[in-house]
């Protein structure tokens, strides 16, 4: 066989290949949510098609959300992916751990979106992915599944990227009763600097908010072995709180935990979420 058609060859074999790895991530998102119990709904909101997965069963009870990661962002350093849809929904499979009657897991905008029918601008997962539309179409989606007369309370998690998203949706809130994080970006600029990456001024940052949120109970969950957000994080998160106080942020602690930045969170996350919130 000729380089040429070796060349085309493993051109057509990385093509099939990331067809299928597409197919499989999806797929394998909807069997996790269905085996428990939790159903898909698509909502288009400003141009985006967003994705969710939600068990309802009690209006008159709280919900709890789970905000995704910043998913399959960047192939590397240098190369942006052409698909933010995650390999593995860490923030999905957390919410599929969590036995309450109200269970809801928010895909970031254009995760989970069929390219093909509806582009997605590839700023709003890279420079863009914490701007203030972002926060406006999530805070929007959000609404669509509390009940109609506004009296559902809400418990956030963040994953990640996610913990940004939900440290920055509970700050224009009035109605979230707590806060976990789990390996948060809750501080975009340092993590960005911290890994000699470009900033995103185009983006909000979530320790710029922090004060807003200080009377939320809040668990911070760090990995002890999470080499993608240093436990530094969110030291920096709680100590702005306590500055713009001039007292202990009482509200917030942080939780160590035996994890990686993605291993490690999934099988120990039932027995983490019966840790107690510090106010």
């Amino acid at each position: 066989m000729s380089m040429f058609w070796q060349k085309r060859l493993l051109v057509i074999v990385y093509v099939l290949l990331s067809a299928c790895s597409s197919i499989d991530t999806h797929e394998h998102a909807n069997q996790l949510a269905k085996h428990r119990g939790l159903i898909k709904h698509s909502t288009t909101i400003d141009g985006f098609v967003l994705t969710a997965y939600a068990r309802l069963n009690n209006p008159k009870l709280s919900i709890n959300v789970y905000i995704e990661g910043d998913g399959l962002a960047w192939f590397s350093r240098y190369e942006l992916s052409a698909d933010p849809t995650p390999r593995e929904a860490i923030g999905l499979a957390l919410a599929a751990q969590d036995n309450a009657s109200n269970v809801l897991y928010l895909a970031r905008p254009c995760q989970f979106n069929d390219f093909k029918t509806t582009p997605c601008d590839s700023t709003y997962w890279s420079n863009k992915r914490f701007s203030q539309k972002i926060i406006n179409v999530m805070n929007e989606e959000l609404e669509t599944f509390i009940s109609a007369d506004n009296s559902q309370k809400i418990h956030l998690t963040g994953y990640s990227g996610g913990a940004a998203i939900a440290v920055l949706l509970a700050a224009q809130r009035d109605d979230v009763l707590s806060l976990r994080t789990v390996a948060g970006n809750l501080d975009q600029s340092y993590v960005n600097q911290f890994h000699h990456v470009n900033l995103m001024p185009e983006s909000l940052n979530a320790i710029d908010v922090a004060n807003k949120i200080s009377s939320i109970p809040q668990l911070h969950f760090v990995g002890e072995n999470d080499k993608v957000i240093p436990q530094e994080i969110a030291k920096r998160f709680i100590k702005q709180q306590e500055s713009a106080q001039q007292k202990t942020a009482h509200c917030a602690a942080i939780v160590e935990v035996d994890a990686e930045h993605q291993k490690g969170w999934i099988t120990q996350w039932q027995k983490l979420l019966q840790q107690a919130f510090p106010c």
